[in-house]
């Protein structure tokens, strides 16, 4: 079963990844960034140092209450369609340990998620995502 947008499940091609979550994500993003930032100017707390920058948080203009609920929201989709991503190529969800290591983690992560293709056929996490009961329609 492919699960839901929320919950994604079994494996999703890189252009769904692309399309469905991260510019869906940037999008909400700028607007929730946008809702703060006209609704909620002095929702940040601030800690300023010596000079003058923003112990706390570096972007103090950049989010808000409505921010902080929205990425929560968003939080379980993105793991997910990340985990759905990583079974596409093949790789467990022990992989999303590599956002542990700096810089070069993330780096790992988007080249393998964002940029590499899937498994043609078969794997252990099912069929490949357009082939029937699993996955999306959209192409790989």
């Amino acid at each position: 079963m492919a699960g839901s947008w929320y919950l994604p499940r079994g494996r999703i091609p890189r252009q769904r990844w692309w399309l469905g979550y991260v510019v869906a994500f940037v999008l909400l993003g700028l607007l929730t960034t946008w809702v703060d930032r006209t609704w909620f100017p002095d929702a940040f707390p601030q800690v300023r140092g010596d000079d003058g920058f923003d112990v706390l948080w570096p972007f103090p203009d950049t989010g808000g209450p409505v921010t902080a609920v929205t990425g929560l929201l968003l939080l379980v989709p993105n793991v997910g369609a990340l985990v759905c991503r990583l079974h596409d190529r093949d790789h467990s969800a022990l992989w999303l340990l590599w956002f542990l290591v700096p810089l070069v983690g993330w780096l790992v992560l988007v080249v393998t998620v964002g940029f590499l293709r899937g498994t043609s056929g078969a794997n252990q996490y099912g069929r490949p995502p357009g082939t029937g009961s699993e996955g999306a329609s959209w192409s790989s």
